[in-house]
């Protein structure tokens, strides 16, 4: 599984128009699953999105995670993070899970996130989404249950 982290001081995502998701501070969490994901993946995942420590304490450092600052998640799928551009100029998604096991992958980590007691919204899986954020920091990490960056 990969994800792209942002914090943020207010996110939001639209279908068609209308609003569908929206948080104040927290946490923007794009998230892609790929052919090769297992069980292991998403409690990797989950475990580290939940205990990620990049929010400030009173000394300025990135030393909170989203459960201490009592924050909130919007999560949004975007398979495209698994797209390999190393070939041409048109990206190959062949790593991508199919949408049927994805979407089960990205609803199980979502509830799973719940279960911290943690507030999460999302987008609407395999719609074409508007996202809005404004990055606070900028703070943007990559997340890579398999650990190739």
């Amino acid at each position: 599984m990969r994800s792209v982290v942002q914090r943020v001081k207010r996110a939001s995502v639209s279908v068609n128009g209308e609003n569908v998701g929206e948080i104040s501070a927290g946490l923007l969490i794009l998230l892609a699953v790929g052919q090769e994901d297992g069980e292991d993946d998403l409690a990797w995942m989950v475990d580290k999105l939940v205990g990620l420590r990049i929010f400030e304490d009173q000394a300025g450092k990135m030393n909170r995670s989203i459960q201490d600052v009592g924050g909130e998640i919007l999560m949004v799928s975007q398979f495209t993070l698994y797209g390999d551009c190393r070939s041409g100029k048109r990206p190959s998604f062949t790593a991508a899970a199919p949408p049927e096991r994805a979407k089960a992958f990205y609803e199980r980590t979502v509830e799973r996130i719940r279960s911290h007691g943690l507030k999460v919204e999302t987008g609407i899986f395999q719609a074409q989404m508007d996202v809005e954020l404004i990055n606070d920091g900028p703070v943007t990490l990559l997340v890579d249950s398999k650990k190739k960056f």
